[in-house]
């Protein structure tokens, strides 16, 4: 372990700096990267090119930190420096905020139900990338298969997600089209 960070740390860094482009952040993913590392420590034996694992590692923790940030600034506004306040908690509670937030549990439990029908696999992978936000390869090493395998059940799994919303009349109306 020692000797794969001596030899890949400054390469790591550098990765970090040009994803982040901020020196704080670049550190903290940094960080994010070697717990990783040494988390799946007993899989580097198995590994043919350090380089190039460290470097997906990378890429994923990069990925993951950017869809939480992205997930959490949905509910952030501008505001003052020193003010990190939901902009849900500033909204005074009325009929039309109960009336929404009833419509999204609604939606909630129409997709829950939905994603319960699909095959197995494809739930199983959903519910390990969106509900418990696994990384690919945590997904792949607890389903003992491929980061390809997972990435294509991933896609596949939503397209079957989507025309099932799109079939019920229900849940027609809530799927946006990109």
């Amino acid at each position: 372990m020692e000797e794969l960070y001596a030899e890949y740390n400054r390469y790591i860094y550098h990765l970090c700096l040009k994803l982040t482009r901020n020196k704080a952040e670049a550190e903290d993913l940094m960080q994010e990267v070697w717990l990783k590392v040494v988390r799946y420590e007993s899989s580097i034996a198995e590994v043919d090119h350090a380089k190039a694992w460290l470097t997906t590692i990378c890429m994923n923790t990069f990925r993951d930190r950017y869809r939480k940030n992205v997930r959490r600034s949905k509910h952030i506004a501008n505001q003052p420096e020193g003010l990190d306040v939901s902009l849900l908690d500033l909204i005074p509670t009325d009929e039309t905020g109960t009336a929404e937030l009833l419509e999204k549990q609604d939606v909630s439990v129409m997709i829950r139900h939905k994603i319960s029908e699909l095959d197995t696999i494809y739930r199983t992978t959903i519910v390990y990338f969106y509900v418990h936000q696994y990384s690919l390869v945590e997904i792949a090493e607890t389903m003992k298969v491929s980061i390809g395998t997972v990435k294509s059940r991933l896609h596949r799994g939503k397209q079957r997600l989507k025309d099932m919303l799109m079939e019920d009349v229900r849940t027609r109306e809530y799927v946006v089209i990109a």
